[in-house]
């Protein structure tokens, strides 16, 4: 069953492998046997989508023309394509797990689809041409994730990104410990909410720029340290009695500061890699600053499929942590340049576009 829908609709598409999109008028999809044809109510727009935008070397890595951008994202369903579950019904809102899994992998087949050898992803191009930046998509129903609560679009267009700093910090085990954030990207400023809700002891946070530190302070940060104005080691061991961090969540991918938050990390501590390095990591004193540390290093890519996103909503169904924080601007979708624009001037955190305005 589907509703009465327009038979064309406005989309960003990347036909050529070369900076920007074009706002185009194409046709609107027909969901097929197991795919939900979707209204896109809000995107937003992810660092990775900074790349795709400027198709750069990681790009070229990561996806393939042609497509549509955009993955993170809420959606009302509005069409629904035979066999597809029954709770997926017309009028019900959803997201969409951009890590579309092959099913039949050593990974699959051992409850880590979000990691599947045979990855494909929305909104890049490899394995489907949509993506959230357009006014009608599609999203095969064992993607979706079907939203259990009221909150609101805004909010539940975050829980891709949010889901990546919940993996990363349930991993980390925070409660009690200090914790070091480095970095005060969308991500990182969830790390911090999301510590301070599993009750970490103390939270450290660090970044170059002092606006992202206020931000961070709202988000539940007890020490803010600007990288550029005061040493950061000084700092982190004054702040842990000269132990180190128990905990280091490292959001930046700067290599400088991901080689050196190993001499950051207490003895026995615990450290997880979110941010994308673009350059070889290197680390001085390997003896000292991690194999006599005994630490625990992870590394994250998505989502537990779907443990986290269940463990996010309700985490901010609940309020315990105020995503909005990180909202700095909204732009309708036919604005999508001056949205990349402001990105890309610093000026913004998360932004989010509107593909119906």
């Amino acid at each position: 069953m589907s509703r009465l829908l327009p038979q064309t609709m406005k989309a960003l598409v990347k036909t050529d492998e070369k900076e920007s999109y074009e706002l185009k008028e194409i046709p609107v999809p027909q969901a097929q046997e197991g795919e939900l044809l979707v209204r896109i109510l809000k995107a937003s727009i992810c660092g990775s989508d900074i790349a795709l935008y400027r198709w750069n070397e990681v790009a070229q890595i990561i996806a393939k023309v042609p497509f549509t951008p955009g993955h993170e994202c809420v959606a009302e369903i509005v069409g629904v394509g035979p066999n597809c579950p029954p709770e997926f019904t017309v009028g019900k809102r959803v997201c969409c797990e951009n890590h579309y899994y092959c099913g039949y992998c050593y990974q699959c087949s051992h409850d880590q689809r979000h990691i599947c050898q045979n990855l494909s992803q929305y909104g890049h191009g490899k394995g489907t041409v949509h993506g959230a930046c357009s006014q009608y998509s599609i999203i095969p129903a064992r993607y979706a994730y079907l939203l259990k609560t009221d909150i609101d679009d805004n909010t539940a267009c975050l829980l891709e990104p949010f889901g990546v700093a919940h993996q990363a910090v349930e991993g980390l085990f925070p409660s009690g410990e200090t914790v070091l954030v480095q970095g005060c990207g969308p991500i990182g400023l969830f790390c911090i909410g999301i510590c301070k809700t599993l009750k970490a002891s103390k939270i450290i946070v660090t970044d170059v720029i002092d606006e992202k530190l206020e931000m961070a302070r709202t988000m539940g940060a007890d020490v803010v340290v600007n990288s550029k104005k005061e040493d950061l080691r000084t700092a982190v061991i004054r702040e842990t009695n000269g132990d180190g961090a128990g905990r280091i969540v490292e959001a930046t991918g700067y290599p400088p500061l991901v080689n050196n938050s190993f001499s950051l990390l207490r003895k026995g501590g615990r450290i997880v890699l979110i941010g994308l390095p673009k350059a070889p990591l290197h680390v001085d004193n390997v003896l000292s600053d991690i194999v006599f540390k005994s630490l625990t290093m992870t590394t994250v890519h998505g989502r537990k499929i779907f443990h986290t996103w269940e463990k996010s909503e309700e985490m901010l169904h609940q309020k315990k942590v105020d995503v909005s924080v990180a909202v700095t601007h909204e732009f309708p979708m036919s604005q999508f340049e001056k949205a990349f624009e402001v990105l890309f001037s610093g000026q913004a955190c998360k932004i989010m576009l509107n593909p119906q305005a």
